[in-house]
């Protein structure tokens, strides 16, 4: 929760430049402009309560922002969702720190979650420690995160991160069953231009993806593959499979649909969505495997994480399927 001990919720203040393209842009439009989705009647309500100028002038939905000013955006936090805030250590020493990121938990500081983030949770546990993350994985996805402990050790794993001198392995729970000689993906991914500017999809001209995959179990329409990125595209391994005609079970996006995702994170999980998300809370998909060069000896350290007890629950499910019920 992001409320305060003592019951009042704290205040994020924000500063938001003005750029010489929007100089004399009435102060609504720009707001629009560099929030977005908002609706006139909450713009109405932040020019109410929540902006200021810094000169102190009169703020008015007409007023007209000025090239280089500072806008004043002071907000209530959010009322954070809860998520997972514990996560096991799975291999450690004086340079880095490899955890087993739960699903669920966000690593970074979002509009939605400010303290229940990986970040926020790692200051707590280790206080004044320099501790840095150095890879990402969507909210969604359990599995194998490194993170350095100094700074030295930092610049090293995220130049072998750079340098595509880290080997990943992830496990997914798909629909359909991947035939034998679909072993690579190799297809350009990029940014689409869609409403919330975070999807991707398959795109002539895209930046190069590769993905090798395989078969780990086959059940009666859906499997459990290996997946091994040659690359590091944002959302590869989701769009490749489902490019490729095999969804991850449960994607939000890839799976069901950008409006179905946007209509969950504006009202939260209903059991229409929950249906169209295959009856999972997230993504079936899990970063099994990571092997790095050690920061200071550079000798090569593989750390594994075992399929997490829901995901283990889905493939025991798909592999003894119970009987349905007949109405006689």
């Amino acid at each position: 929760m992001t409320a305060a001990d003592d019951g009042v919720r704290d205040i994020i203040a924000l500063r938001i430049p003005v750029p010489p393209s929007c100089d004399g842009w009435r102060l609504d439009h720009f707001l629009k402009f560099r929030i977005g989705r908002l609706s006139r009647t909450r713009i109405q309500r932040i020019l109410e309560e929540q902006i200021s100028f810094a000169d102190g002038r009169k703020v008015r939905a007409s007023s007209r922002v000025r090239s280089g000013e500072i806008i004043h955006l002071d907000r209530p936090a959010p009322v954070e969702p809860d998520v997972p805030r514990e996560f096991a250590i799975l291999a450690e020493d004086d340079g880095y720190i490899a955890i087993d990121k739960p699903a669920g938990l966000p690593i970074h500081t979002t509009a939605k979650f400010i303290r229940n983030t990986l970040t926020a949770v790692l200051r707590e546990r280790y206080p004044g420690q320099p501790l840095q993350v150095c890879h990402r994985l969507d909210r969604e996805t359990s599995g194998v995160l490194l993170i350095a402990r100094n700074r030295a050790a930092a610049r090293k794993l995220k130049m072998a991160f750079e340098h595509r001198e880290i080997d990943k392995t992830y496990r997914a729970i798909v629909h359909g069953i991947p035939s034998p000689e679909l072993t690579l993906i190799d297809m350009p991914i990029a940014l689409l231009d869609t409403k919330t500017h975070m999807v991707m999809g398959p795109t002539v001209g895209g930046l190069s993806a590769q993905t090798e995959i395989a078969v780990e179990q086959a059940f009666a329409g859906h499997a459990l593959v290996r997946c091994h990125p040659l690359t590091g595209r944002q959302h590869q391994i989701r769009v490749h499979l489902a490019a490729s005609g095999h969804p991850i079970m449960g994607d939000k996006i890839y799976r069901a649909s950008e409006e179905e995702f946007m209509a969950f994170c504006d009202h939260g999980m209903t059991p229409e969505l929950l249906e169209r998300f295959d009856g999972l809370q997230r993504h079936a998909l899990h970063a099994a495997s990571l092997t790095f060069p050690h920061p200071t000896t550079g000798k090569p350290v593989t750390v594994n994480s075992p399929l997490p007890a829901d995901l283990q629950a889905v493939v025991d499910s798909l592999a003894n399927p119970q009987p349905q019920e007949t109405t006689p």
